[in-house]
């Protein structure tokens, strides 16, 4: 086969074959299709789109790539939360924990940064000392005695996506359904969990700014999950605001951990205690999802969640240390407030603004080779529905670079603030599944 006439038919909107997509992700794998024609073919395909049958094939490909754990042997149903990505998303370090503790066994393949959203691998990677590349041994042996392990894509596992997603961050390919189904799936197939639970994201901080594109991805998703027997969901989750306060890797962990003692943001609780639910659930260890909200509630209170967090990180290498004292994190050279201009309430934030800001001040990757800071973020003091008093802390900015006036008034810029009363948005709109 010839790469050129692939990419060629599918710039003309054709139809690939089985054939030609194993080909393509062979190859690719492989390192005999260089990056410069795997991004020409990604491009055509976010153009062009793709059919739910070239969706399938390419979704099978990738998983085909690598080696499909096998879970059988571990007792329980094994479940699974992918995120398509946000500002602030630190769901996986609370929702992990708080699972584990009551029984459910996490099986989960997470990937790194995409544009202006964070990677669960980048925030635990800030742990010092955290091992992100188990094998799958070690991986298998995490789910059996901890409850939850959390690992990144390996050469044993789904390689294509790997190299697929790197290559996305930095050519304008994030935002295409197809792509972004196949690479969730392929991860989340691969593990071997018998459940999974997607978090479709929607808004300003968001790969999709319209909610009916969400609901466009997660159905899709939920098709390839159904149709290959695995009890799969999805919720509609707000992203027109960053979750939570913390912006940045370890200011992220930090706000994890807080969040496990108890003292989290509302809407990082309302998230994970409804998206615990609804796993817990699925993997048949309740059968009420009021009941399993309020015991997933206690589990923060009772300090259980955060046993099982600590627990995890020891399992991995990290240094727990860091988790029992936060403040042994390594601070940020500037501490830079940004102050509101009027007095008004909080209408709205550009929250992909806020990510940017956040990606330029060091927390994530503007190439792929590029290295981060995970000192580097933002704080976001203020929420839409929230009063503000001319003067008053929008963010607070953490960052090792000098040159940051720019990226203060960007930020400044970010909050629209009326003078008449707001309303605090939703954090769940919607179940699919």
């Amino acid at each position: 086969m010839f790469v050129p006439s692939i990419i060629i038919k599918k710039k003309r909107g054709e139809e690939l074959s089985k054939e030609e997509i194993d080909f393509l992700i062979q190859g690719y794998t492989n390192n005999t299709i260089p990056d410069y024609q795997m991004s020409s073919l990604l491009m055509a395909i976010c153009l062009k789109g793709m059919s739910e049958k070239e969706t399938a094939y390419l979704c099978q490909a990738m998983i085909n790539s690598g080696e499909v754990v096998d879970l059988s042997n571990i007792e329980g149903l094994k479940v699974d939360k992918h995120s398509t990505g946000g500002v602030g998303d630190k769901t996986s370090l609370v929702l992990g924990p708080m699972v584990a503790s009551l029984g459910g066994k996490v099986a989960k393949l997470s990937g790194r940064g995409l544009g202006h959203t964070g990677g669960t691998l980048d925030k635990l990677e800030s742990i010092p000392g955290f091992n992100i590349n188990l094998s799958i041994a070690e991986f298998k042996e995490a789910v059996r005695k901890v409850g939850l392990a959390i690992i990144g894509q390996t050469s044993e596992l789904d390689p294509a996506d790997k190299k697929l997603y790197a290559l996305r961050d930095v050519t304008g390919t994030v935002d295409c359904i197809p792509l972004i189904a196949t690479s969730i799936m392929s991860k989340k197939l691969s593990t071997g969990t018998d459940c999974i639970l997607l978090d479709v994201k929607y808004g300003s901080g968001a790969f999709f700014e319209d909610i009916n594109d969400s609901i466009e991805l997660a159905k899709c998703m939920v098709k390839i999950g159904k149709n290959m027997n695995k009890d799969t969901k999805a919720i509609i989750s707000n992203m027109n605001q960053p979750l939570g306060n913390a912006i940045g890797n370890s200011l992220e962990v930090i706000e994890a951990i807080n969040t496990l003692h108890g003292n989290g943001p509302k809407d990082l609780v309302d998230l994970v205690v409804n998206a615990g639910s609804i796993m817990l659930v699925q993997a048949k260890i309740y059968d009420d999802i009021n009941k399993a909200k309020i015991d997933l509630e206690k589990s923060l209170k009772d300090g259980s969640a955060f046993n099982k967090f600590v627990e995890f990180v020891k399992q991995q290498g990290g240094d727990i240390s860091y988790i029992l004292d936060p403040s042994k994190f390594p601070k940020a050279k500037y501490t830079i407030e940004v102050l509101s201009k009027k007095e008004g309430y909080v209408e709205k934030i550009n929250t992909i603004g806020i990510g940017q800001a956040s990606l330029y001040l060091g927390a994530g990757r503007a190439k792929k080779e590029d290295s981060i800071d995970y000192s580097a973020g933002i704080i976001v003091n203020k929420k839409p529905g929230d009063h503000v008093n001319e003067g008053e802390l929008l963010a607070t900015l953490y960052t090792n670079k000098e040159d940051t006036n720019y990226i203060i008034d960007e930020v400044i810029n970010d909050f629209v603030i009326v003078n008449n009363k707001t309303n605090k948005l939703n954090v769940i709109d919607e179940v699919i599944g």
